[in-house]
């Protein structure tokens, strides 16, 4: 090894050179398992064949993966004498995600967070790592979502009436079917809404209206089915402004009053679709045009839908969450303070995911006397769930050091603490009634229950948070929600394609992950998941309909992995045009685990207005590469970015670029050079260890919340030979994930 370092390394790492602060020859003669943080970033430099950097002397591929090899089996071995699994925070505060889900599994009652708390920010690629803090406003915001919550789902109040509104996003196409409302509907919205009392509610419907506020596609008489659970409860007919008189009187009498059960309900408001509107949108080709960056309406449209109540409440009704909640009931009054212990206990072993003692009844018990004695049981159970939801063993996760271990120590985690770490993990929410009793008999963490227990979770329906949590983050799907083309050279781009990217990236992770098929099938696969809206976005014929399923493609079609998706091209590129520079840095960062170093202080952004417009993108960035100060990072990404320039920034297929054939060449770092999307796949499958790896870290940093570092890195090599062994299949890497020391271990302080 050390000759293999005078050979290739010392020219540039030197005592008198040291470039990028590494000095092998003072390194060399220091104890090895001393410096392991720095040999592990030499490892990572060599896996990504980062150094030597090209036209330099460099080892053969041989040769690469020897002095990898040597490197990382000391490594290990170090690693196995002196683990060190790290530490995550003691206390770390429940994500707006994880709080919704944790209210949905404690309490069977829906509620759209994001409506209640702020964004949560992000670090190392994920919101479940800034989350240690609770400020006085965001503790005021949570105390108020406890209030709502408990209402909500013991419903003992006699509440005010109230209101929800429900949007539909301007630039929403209403012209066909949505997925969910009956056949034979166009436009509208499909709501799930929690009723908190039976009693009688109003549903009332605005339509869209145009700058001038008026009523846009109203050129003839329409019929408006008002829906709940499935079954229509009132159609009205919508009439032109020449014959309902003005515009207010068109949808003024749009609202109905019925009578609800209290529970989760489906409320349904759509078009019925008719020949005359059928033959109006044939006849008129799809554009959108500068109406406050929205299509011009064909037809009406549903802007809003308000749900108000409830009025006249019947009662409390039975809920899914009541019968959730009230698990026993006193059957006289003498009675009431026992179902009360026994129907919190109940609730707070859940929802702080541990046993609970009589100490833990204290607070919620005060809560529940202090109601009860002037509202009765139900309210007193309702101002007690009220307490429950805002005490930090609900709102943080909390991992606190044995008091038997010692400082700098290496200790295994309770099987309590395995269990939350595995649900917030798989599920993004608390332990349900299976593992937490497994956990608490001390037996999750034994013989092969941890695989079991880990495989059944990921066939529950609740592991598809590792496709709208977990992979929305990692591929960036998140940034969809604020990607805005430019209207003027993507003039077709509206919401529902915006939804359709998202959905079609959702359900390809998803069947990888619940098939359990090979990870590398991201990289590169025969089919995607496509409606007729992305179908004739992507230029496919023969999809038809609304709905989503799996489409079997040829190799002239250009889809397939993730690489040729239209989300992860559109998050990739700027609004007027793509960016070989962040597609490439996404492909480097994500895929590969390599990114390149953050670029100097001193360097120029690309002028759009200086720079030649007639020239090709990669005309433009070799102008910009001419600088030398941005001509370090620039060789890095450009060459793997260009090889996806055959997808526009909204990514579609393209040949031509500026009236000149696409240049698609690229490249790596390490030298290897390839033209176009399916050489690049190619090239990344060559060395499939480099994305599982990836994958690894990515879930790793997720499931502990906390960033990857140094230390982590022989976790990761051990994870990759275990999922080598079974193809690199997803559940294989999950559950090697579960399986590593960090995971399953952590570090008290020094």
């Amino acid at each position: 090894m050390d000759g293999l370092i005078g050979d290739y390394c010392f020219d540039c790492h030197d005592g008198d050179v040291d470039k990028g602060g590494l000095n092998l020859e003072a390194l060399l003669g220091m104890p090895f398992h001393e410096q392991t943080e720095t040999w592990e970033k030499v490892v990572r430099k060599l896996d990504g064949r980062q150094m030597p950097p090209i036209g330099e002397d460099r080892p053969s591929e041989k040769l690469f993966n020897q002095m990898s090899s040597e490197l990382s089996e000391a490594l290990d071995q170090i690693a196995g004498e002196h683990p060190d699994p790290g530490r995550t925070e003691t206390f770390r505060r429940l994500t707006r995600t994880e709080y919704q889900n944790a209210i949905r599994d404690l309490l069977s009652v829906q509620i759209d967070a994001r409506a209640w708390l702020p964004k949560d920010e992000s670090s190392h690629g994920f919101d479940n790592i800034t989350v240690g803090s609770l400020s006085p406003t965001l503790l005021n915001r949570y105390i108020t979502a406890a209030q709502r919550i408990s209402r909500l789902a013991v419903g003992a109040s006699e509440v005010k009436p109230g209101g929800e509104t429900y949007r539909v996003p301007a630039d929403v196409t209403q012209e066909n079917h949505v997925e969910g409302l009956p056949l034979g509907t166009r436009g509208g919205l499909l709501i799930s809404h929690t009723f908190s009392h039976d009693a009688e509610y109003e549903i009332k419907v605005r339509l869209a209206r145009d700058r001038n506020e008026e009523i846009e596609g109203l050129n003839g008489t329409y019929e408006l089915d008002f829906l709940l659970d499935d079954q229509r409860i009132r159609r009205f007919t919508v009439k032109p402004p020449e014959i309902a008189k003005d515009y207010e009187s068109v949808d003024r009498n749009l609202v109905v009053r019925i009578p609800v059960t209290a529970g989760l309900h489906q409320v349904g408001v759509t078009f019925v679709d008719h020949s005359d509107a059928l033959l109006e949108r044939k006849r008129q080709p799809y554009t959108v045009a500068f109406n406050m960056h929205r299509h011009p309406r064909l037809s009406p449209a549903i802007y809003q839908v308000n749900i108000n109540g409830p009025f006249n409440i019947e009662g409390a009704g039975e809920s899914e969450s009541r019968r959730k909640i009230f698990i026993t009931r006193p059957d006289q009054p003498s009675q009431e303070d026992a179902c009360a212990e026994k129907i919190l206990s109940n609730l707070m072993r859940h929802a702080y995911r541990r046993p609970v003692d009589a100490e833990d009844l204290v607070q919620p018990m005060a809560f529940y006397r202090r109601e009860q004695a002037g509202g009765g049981f139900e309210a007193g159970i309702e101002a007690a769930l009220g307490a429950i939801l805002i005490s930090p063993e609900f709102l943080f996760r909390v991992e606190e050091d044995p008091a038997d271990v010692g400082p700098d120590a290496v200790y295994r985690i309770s099987d309590i603490q395995l269990a939350s770490r595995l649900s917030f993990f798989l599920w993004s929410s608390i332990p349900d009634e299976e593992l937490l009793e497994l956990a608490m008999r001390g037996e999750l963490s034994k013989a092969n229950h941890l695989e079991e227990q880990t495989r059944r979770m990921l066939a529950d329906p609740r592991a598809r948070s590792l496709v709208t949590n977990f992979a929305d983050q990692w591929l960036y799907l998140r940034n969809l929600d604020g990607l805005t083309p430019d209207a003027r050279l993507f003039p077709d781009f509206d919401e529902n394609l915006r939804q359709a990217f998202r959905k079609e990236t959702g359900l390809f992770f998803e069947h990888v992950l619940t098939e359990n098929r090979s990870a590398l099938e991201l990289l590169k696969c025969d089919y995607t998941y496509l409606n007729e809206r992305l179908a004739r976005h992507y230029g496919i014929k023969g999809i038809h309909g609304d709905h989503f399923r799996k489409v079997n493609l040829a190799p002239e079609l250009h889809r397939g992995g993730l690489l040729r998706q239209g989300s992860i091209l559109s998050v990739t590129s700027y609004a007027t045009r793509t960016s070989p520079v962040i597609r490439g840095n996404w492909i480097l960062s994500n895929l590969l685990g390599v990114p390149p170093p953050p670029p100097p202080p001193d360097v120029p952004a690309l002028d759009e207005n200086t720079v030649d417009s007639s020239l090709s993108m990669r005309e433009r960035l070799a102008q910009h590469r001419a600088n030398v100060a941005c001509a370090s990072c620039h060789n890095i990404l450009d060459p793997v970015g260009f090889s996806l320039e055959n997808f526009d920034a909204v990514g579609r297929w393209r040949e031509m670029e500026k009236g000149r054939p696409v240049d698609a060449s690229g490249g790596f770092p390490d030298g290897r050079e390839f033209v176009g999307v399916g050489a690049l796949e190619e090239a990344l499958l060559d060395r499939p260890e480099l994305f599982v790896g990836t994958l690894a870290e990515k879930m790793l940093t997720f499931a502990l919340g906390r960033g990857i570092e140094s230390f982590d890195a022989p976790a990761i090599r051990q994870i990759i030979r275990e999922a080598k062994e079974d193809d690199f299949r997803m559940h294989s890497v999950i559950l090697a994930v579960v399986n590593s020391q960090p995971f399953q271990k952590r570090k008290t302080l020094p």
